[in-house]
């Protein structure tokens, strides 16, 4: 994740001067353990301000306004009751080339600061501390204590130290190119690393670019490079610079287009033509973009919120696909014995049918037998029963009477049992094929899919609410994946069980066609049509391939996939979401490859 450095936080910071400021604190909300919101009014409007302390999504900016969700977290308390109704009237740095901010805030502008907010995008040690006037520590985001460091405790009563100052040399636009390449190329090396070891204020991504606009490589070495090549990375080296005094900066995105790339590399399950841009990161310096942005709040809130999604998104996957892996396999594991016992109870007839020979050859029975040889009633073939030595023929035929009652139990208390641990495993390989549908990140809609899977196990108990909490929630709901028929019909298919029962039970009408893989986990898909409307059987053949291919046999070559109306299709009393049962059903064999072909073609919104 590329982080914050000095000049894209002295491009956002000079936004804010030039658009935030004087301008009123209305409200602190505290996003998240990272992030908090200032509410700011200005004559012409009112936005959100972000601050955030991520140790690796750091940034400044103006983004949307938080949920509306409590806020239980102690700092942004504190700061709400400082801070609450004072004016913003200054953004400062506290010294040159630093990634400090000092924001301060007082009763109107034109009078002393009461309160300073200081804002530290360091990475790692990124951090927000409240300080009053006299510079006394109020409150931080993150107290650091002299065990943890003995540099820099940040303790609250105690005076704000700002950071240890940094000892490399200052870059400067008066610098010689001649001069600037002696201390580059004093000690031979990549170029890349040069530059970071001899400046400060330099990012490697900001190096990275740099580099590659001049068009070398950041791994070249300074002993290879030409008269030329220097010249134009100084080139380079002074535009950095006089964007940085100038304040002029362009915002875009740094990326790759994925149009011509196979599509195992496209993302398989995107038609639209801004998905095959895959953003590797951003610019304020315009090198390298392929996309310009709106501007500098736009850029960082967009980039980051993807970021932290998408890196959400894979941990929250791994989380539930193991879990549902490890309930599944206790729950396989329990089925097994299940159907051991009925396996055994299977034999329960034999003892009783033993028992009534024993009873019937009682005088051939002979003390200290351990067995005995009787015919059978019926087909007079020779039966061996075991006989406990220790007891006599009627005590033995008791044994095995009681034996054939206990298996008979047995049957009928374990068969109501195995059903239910059937249904569970019906249920789960249902949840698990759409969380490994989801293989990889594309829109916020992936995760908040993922959130409403969780949330719907957290319900039926499989998880803890505590085990995986969210601190930021949406509101909003995911929504089914759109599809156009050849023929341009409708097409819905379920992403979670609370789509698929959305679809079926409420969305469907009494004209649509109703389609689901025979006996194979998968979602619910939904053919609208119009009232009179017929589709064609290449319209019935296309759901039926995307049908097959968004169930768990996404992989084979043919999947029998059933279609009915919707007045057909029922949701057993009690029974899990997602779960549903039909009757007159048609059947269509779905082909998994051919829906690949589709779902990168088809206009899906």
């Amino acid at each position: 994740m590329q982080p914050v450095d000095f000049t894209t936080l002295t491009a956002a910071s000079c936004d804010l001067r030039a658009n935030w400021l004087p301008s009123r604190i209305e409200q602190v909300y505290q996003r998240d353990r990272y992030t908090i919101a200032l509410a700011l009014r200005t004559l012409k409007g009112r936005g959100w301000l972000t601050v955030s302390w991520h140790p690796q999504a750091a940034r400044l900016c103006i983004a949307d306004p938080p949920p509306k969700t409590p806020d239980t977290f102690t700092f942004s308390q504190q700061l709400r009751h400082q801070l609450g109704g004072l004016a913003l009237i200054a953004i400062e740095q506290i010294a040159p080339w630093e990634r400090v901010l000092d924001f301060q805030f007082g009763r109107r502008p034109g009078e002393p600061p009461l309160w300073h907010l200081y804002v530290e995008i360091m990475g790692k040690y990124s951090n927000v501390i409240l300080a009053d006037a006299d510079n006394l520590i109020i409150t931080a985001a993150h107290q650091v204590s002299p065990q943890q460091s003995s540099v820099r405790p940040i303790l609250t009563g105690q005076p704000y130290e700002v950071p240890p100052v940094l000892t490399d040399p200052i870059p400067s636009s008066i610098e010689s190119q001649q001069r600037w390449q002696e201390r580059v190329s004093l000690v031979p090396g990549k170029i890349g690393r040069c530059l970071l070891k001899n400046y400060r204020g330099l990012s490697s991504s900001l190096v990275q670019s740099m580099v590659e606009a001049a068009g070398l490589e950041a791994d070249r070495s300074t002993e290879t490079l030409t008269p030329s090549d220097w010249q134009g990375l100084f080139a380079k080296w002074q535009e950095w610079l006089r964007a940085l005094e100038q304040s002029k900066f362009q915002f875009g995105w740094i990326g790759k287009d994925l149009t011509a790339q196979p599509l195992s590399l496209q993302g398989k399950e995107s038609g639209q033509k801004s998905d095959l841009i895959r953003y590797e990161g951003y610019t304020v310096l315009g090198w390298g973009a392929i996309e310009p942005a709106k501007d500098i709040h736009t850029l960082l809130d967009r980039y980051y919120t993807e970021e932290l999604d998408r890196q959400e998104f894979s941990q929250l996957r791994h989380q539930l696909s193991q879990k549902l892996n490890s309930i599944l396999g206790k729950l396989r594991l329990k089925g097994q014995t299940f159907t051991e016992r009925l396996r055994q109870s299977d034999g329960s007839d034999l003892y009783r049918q033993q028992a009534d020979l024993l009873m019937a050859h009682l005088q051939e029975w002979e003390p200290g037998l351990k067995s005995i040889t009787l015919p059978d009633f019926n087909t007079e073939n020779p039966v061996t029963i075991p006989l406990d030595p220790e007891k006599n023929a009627v005590q033995n035929a008791q044994a095995l009477y009681k034996r054939h009652q206990k298996l008979k139990r047995a049957r009928a208390a374990v068969e109501p049992l195995l059903a239910e641990v059937k249904a569970e495993i019906d249920y789960l390989e249902q949840v698990e094929a759409t969380v490994s549908q989801l293989e990889t990140y594309t829109t916020s809609e992936d995760l908040q899919t993922l959130a409403e899977i969780r949330e719907e196990l957290i319900q039926q108990r499989y998880l803890e609410e505590l085990e995986y909490s969210r601190a930021n929630k949406n509101d909003e709901e995911s929504h089914p994946y759109r599809f156009r028929t050849p023929s341009g019909f409708e097409l819905l298919i379920g992403r979670n069980n609370r789509q698929n029962d959305q679809l079926t039970f409420r969305v469907a009408g009494d004209y649509d066609l109703w389609f689901h893989t025979q006996e194979i986990a998968g979602s619910h898909v939904l053919l609208r049509l119009e009232p009179g409307a017929v589709p064609d059987e290449a319209d019935l053949q296309f759901t039926a391939d995307l049908a097959a291919y968004y169930s768990r046999s996404r992989q084979s070559d043919r999947v029998p996939v059933v279609y009915t109306q919707p007045k057909y299709v029922y949701k057993p009393k009690g029974a899990k979401p997602g779960v549903a049962i039909y009757k007159q059903e048609r059947i269509i064999w779905g082909c998994p490859p051919q829906a690949i072909k589709y779902i990168t073609q088809s206009d899906r919104n």
